[in-house]
């Protein structure tokens, strides 16, 4: 036990080591020669940490979970040595971070996956911050209003994803990435979210074929497909009320 939270090792399907790809590398990146090891602390949910596990996965990454339980969480000690007095919180060696999209932004510069130029990674940026809008509508709807605003939820959700669909078309005719030709932080999140909504509404995608195309491309990549066939992402709920 350490700061009252279980500590674990994942994922234990974790493939070989790999350097970075230079090919894969942004060329404003400073990608680090020495990286890890990883840490999670979190709650036992995807939550807002699974873009992050499933970007470390793809990458070849290993890391470890400290799972920390609600009862462990309301005793208040780990809380107030949090930085935002939240959770999830993040470890790459001695570097600590809080706030899960600076989580994936620090992974993207250090293992070149924010584009390969400062236009894709505004571009990058720019999609990133349209998935958080629409996270944060999935998560009120999840911990606040499921029963009475699922329905009118689903029935907008097509003009919510309607963005992304575009993109996509005016990127190779939605035949690669959300931006260029490489994989980035923001494909992992937006993927992550995606499939939290086919849960959600198994047919929401039917009117961005793009989309749904995409999510099936980049969820049958080796590494990431192993980790979600997974136990360790299969057992592990979406949310943390049971709600999906």
């Amino acid at each position: 036990m350490k700061n009252g939270c279980c500590h674990i090792n994942l994922p234990p399907f974790a493939p070989p080591r790999r350097a970075p790809d230079p090919a894969n590398s942004a060329p404003f990146s400073v990608l680090s020669a020495v990286s890890g090891p990883f840490t999670i602390t979190y709650f036992p949910v995807r939550g807002r940490c699974e873009a992050v596990r499933m970007l470390l996965a793809d990458q070849g990454k290993e890391w470890q979970e400290d799972v920390v339980t609600m009862d462990q969480w309301q005793k208040g000690e780990l809380k107030k040595s949090c930085l935002f007095g939240q959770l999830p919180k993040f470890r790459d060696g001695d570097l600590t971070l809080y706030q899960s999209n600076a989580f994936l932004r620090h992974l993207a510069r250090t293992h070149g996956l924010y584009g390969k130029d400062q236009r894709e990674a505004a571009l990058l940026d720019m999609v990133n911050d349209g998935v958080e809008d629409l996270r944060l509508k999935y998560i009120q709807l999840i911990y606040q209003n499921y029963e009475s605003g699922k329905a009118a939820y689903v029935e907008a959700l097509p003009g919510h994803l309607r963005p992304f669909e575009t993109l996509l078309s005016q990127n190779h005719g939605g035949q690669a990435f959300i931006v260029g030709d490489q994989i980035s932080f923001a494909d992992y999140n937006l993927v992550e979210l995606l499939r939290n909504h086919l849960v959600l509404a198994p047919s929401c995608l039917a009117s961005c074929p793009l989309l749904a195309a995409y999510v099936k491309r980049v969820s049958a990549r080796p590494r990431l497909r192993t980790y979600l066939e997974s136990a360790g992402h299969r057992d592990r709920p979406i949310n943390g009320n049971g709600k999906q």
